[in-house]
């Protein structure tokens, strides 16, 4: 199997609940990164059975790879176990040497109904091209993060994100470059605006870029992920996720970085 098929059955398993399967894909000391999962493939396997009494089911919209990397945008159904009845996440698997799944990161946040762009957090294109520009918008992702969201030049903004089109997915912001000031000068006026300080991880394929950052927002540390899609140079859609790093009651001790 491909990578991306390897991530996809390993999936289905989780929601099948067939730890046959599971075994047959991954290490025995598969890492986990959700901070409410404990490390190691078999108790994260005892963990199963929760999620198939909640008949909790995963929806892959997006998967990408780079690399040993697959990474992937997904709503998950009945997903109370997880926080809330509809969930979105950004997972990333990492395949080992031998393309075993090795190593699993995801942020999660839930799904609302009304968006101020009325879009949803996960509708648009979902098949990368320009393959071949995978590693310059790789670094255009890197340098717009550093630049506009952790404040190195924000007033090159222009450079980085389309004047005639910007699809913002994140629920509360409009779309455009208007949205984007209109939501910074809103958290602004409230004193919370959020803060990104480290840039943990930057995955693409094509088109498609995911960064993986951490930062604080309303007084607390959180972990950002933003996928962007490109045109000709410059950033013309966006997903994210946003979720708090939690500090108590965690599975393991991994972290929600580490890579």
């Amino acid at each position: 199997m491909s990578k991306k098929e390897t991530v996809g059955t390993f999936l289905g398993a989780v929601m099948e609940n067939d730890p046959a399967t599971m075994r047959a894909l991954a290490n025995a000391d598969y890492i986990q990164h959700n901070p409410f999962i404990p490390t190691g493939l078999e108790p994260f396997i005892e963990m199963l059975p929760i999620l198939q009494k909640n008949g909790t089911k995963a929806e892959n919209i997006r998967m990408f790879q780079d690399g040993n990397y697959v990474f992937m945008h997904n709503i998950w159904r009945n997903a109370e176990p997880f926080g809330a009845a509809e969930m979105v996440s950004f997972d990333i698997i990492r395949l080992d040497e031998n393309g075993k799944v090795a190593e699993h990161w995801d942020a999660m946040t839930a799904l609302v109904d009304k968006t101020a762009s009325g879009r949803t957090q996960t509708d648009g294109p979902t098949s990368a091209t320009d393959l071949d520009q995978t590693e310059t918008n790789k670094a255009l992702a890197k340098s717009m993060v550093e630049d506009i969201l952790m404040g190195k030049n924000p007033n090159k903004i222009a450079d980085y994100i389309s004047a005639e089109q910007y699809d913002q997915h994140n629920p509360g912001i409009k779309d455009g470059l208007t949205g984007i000031v209109e939501a910074v000068e809103y958290l602004t006026s409230q004193n919370n605006m959020f803060k990104y300080t480290k840039i943990h991880k930057v995955l693409g394929e094509g088109n498609f870029v995911l960064t993986v950052s951490e930062g604080e927002w309303s007084g607390k540390q959180h972990v950002f992920y933003d996928l962007l899609r490109f045109e000709n140079g410059k950033a013309v859609e966006h997903w994210d996720v946003i979720q708090e790093i939690p500090t108590e009651n965690l599975a393991n001790n991994n972290g929600m970085f580490g890579f």
